[in-house]
């Protein structure tokens, strides 16, 4: 990242790379000595929406994020996520975050990271600061190992699925969204499975990326109390 670039970066989101980077693993998502097939995921944070200024109001100076309070993070910044295909052999119908396999032309994670959002959603990668990467995670039922790539959205442009086959839909979701308690529910899947969800903008994020978003919420100081008891059936 060049030193103009850094200075687009918020200052939260190094602060939240810095964290995320250093995070515990649950043992479950350690992955193992050998074995797995590497990929990567974008977790692409841009600036939302702005309200328009009261007639004879000034823009004010951003807000720095306050623990427990994602409006009060710059801009409420949003996330970007995908809706794969239902015809899909993995995954099928769920959201996630853009990514895949890590090809062998790929020089590394975040190389793969960016070609997989330019190829399902039509992510321009020069408009995308990278902030740093996550430990590699684990996901068992599928043997994917997955670095997830953080970064800032500092030239947003219009998205759409590039090929309906792979994705069905996009989607920016805002922080304060996830956080809203009233999103947050706990599935509980056929062998038992029990893990963090959102249902937001009529998609049921769960499992791996609903586990990351946890995570980073929690990190960010942007989780808010809500009801683990409200569990609902996959």
């Amino acid at each position: 990242m060049s030193s103009k670039d850094k200075d687009s970066v918020p200052g939260w989101l190094r602060d939240l790379a810095d964290a995320a980077s250093k995070m515990e693993i649950n043992p479950m998502a350690q992955p193992p000595a050998h074995g797995g097939r590497a990929s990567a995921v974008l977790v692409l944070f841009a600036a939302g929406p702005q309200a328009a200024p009261q007639p004879g109001q000034q823009p004010g100076p951003q807000p720095a994020p306050q623990p427990g309070n994602p409006g009060a993070a710059p801009n409420n910044p949003d996330l970007l996520f995908i809706q794969r295909s239902a015809d899909l052999r993995l995954h099928a119908g769920q959201p996630a975050f853009p990514g895949g396999a890590i090809d062998a032309a790929d020089d590394g994670p975040v190389a793969a990271a960016l070609r997989e959002a330019a190829e399902e959603v039509g992510v321009d990668p020069d408009g995308v600061d990278v902030v740093g990467t996550l430990p590699e995670l684990f996901i068992p039922r599928t043997g994917f190992r997955v670095v997830p790539v953080l970064a800032w959205w500092r030239e947003p442009c219009a998205v759409a699925p590039v090929d309906a086959a792979e994705v069905a839909a996009v989607e920016r979701v805002s922080v304060s969204e996830l956080a809203d308690p009233e999103t947050r529910v706990t599935v509980r899947g056929p062998s038992g499975y029990l893990g963090p969800a959102f249902r937001v903008k009529g998609m049921l994020i769960w499992g791996f990326t609903a586990v990351l978003v946890d995570r980073l919420l929690a990190l960010a100081g942007w989780e808010r109390p809500w009801n683990t008891a409200k569990v609902i059936d996959l």
